[in-house]
């Protein structure tokens, strides 16, 4: 009798921006936009953050953005 592993499954969160109950991506919206940054500033991967990969494009545009009008800032220190 042979002993074979089955794989270990982990199922994938749903993404927190889609839906209808969904949270909106707003550039001005800081302290959610701050959930998906690293301590260092970084943006955190989707794989990460499980975001779905049309919200991640939008939310590295509205992170950005909020950047560039200083809402956030490049680096954390």
């Amino acid at each position: 009798m042979s002993m074979i592993k089955k794989p270990f499954f982990r199922r994938r969160k749903s993404c927190p921006f889609s839906g209808p109950d969904g949270i909106k991506i707003d550039y001005k919206d800081v302290r959610t936009l701050s959930k998906f940054i690293s301590e260092r500033g970084k943006m955190m991967p989707s794989r990460i953050t499980s975001v779905s990969a049309k919200k991640q494009r939008e939310l590295a545009t509205a992170i950005k953005r909020a950047r560039y009008l200083g809402l956030m800032p490049y680096i954390v220190r």
